[in-house]
């Protein structure tokens, strides 16, 4: 019988696709507020133009993105959980009609992978709890980022796998120095 231990910490991450700068600042402040302390931003770009237009009509307008890491590391078991929690800063900051404003995305990254949690149901996710599904979005191996077939654009660029190997660095240099304390 294999024996039962606790997940080990990940690093936290959240996308987020915005058009609006108010909007932006205000969830900013929820993150913070929720989460912690960021400890990374990625380089702010087109969405839209680079990616997809398919927020643009809901966000009421070109959806620019960037990806904040999180200071603190947190229990990978809580991926649902913190899912719902960002479900519900969307749904506060959401206009008059009910129409997102902000897209939020919480993932995690550890020395092997980035996952990312979803609502949107697929047969590649993993079914979480309340709704909330999980997948592996890119694995680490031979020191660089992989895709797989489902894997999201932005998410396979170089400019934010940059980000994703500088965040996932931070990530190692916080587990060495705890394991050695």
């Amino acid at each position: 019988m294999g024996q039962v231990f606790d997940f080990e910490l990940e690093k936290l991450i959240v996308g987020v696709i915005y058009n609006d700068e108010e909007i932006y600042e205000k969830a900013l402040k929820m993150l913070i507020d929720e989460f912690g302390e960021i400890d990374g931003e990625s380089e702010r770009f087109s969405f839209s133009r680079e990616f997809s237009d398919y927020y643009d009509e809901e966000l009421g307008g070109e959806g620019q993105r960037v990806i904040f890491s999180f200071r603190e590391c947190v229990d990978p078991a809580r991926q649902a959980e913190i899912k719902q929690k960002t479900n519900e800063m969307e749904r506060i900051l959401s206009d008059t009609n009910g129409n997102r404003l902000i897209n939020l995305d919480p993932g995690f990254i550890n020395h092997g992978r980035l996952m990312l949690a979803t609502t949107k149901k697929a047969g590649f996710r993993i079914p979480l709890s309340d709704g909330i599904y999980t997948e592996l979005t890119l694995f680490w191996a031979r020191g660089e980022w992989h895709k797989l077939p489902w894997s999201y654009r932005d998410y396979q660029s170089e400019r934010v796998q940059k980000f994703l190997t500088e965040t996932r660095k931070r990530y190692l240099e916080d587990r060495k120095a705890k394991m050695h304390n």
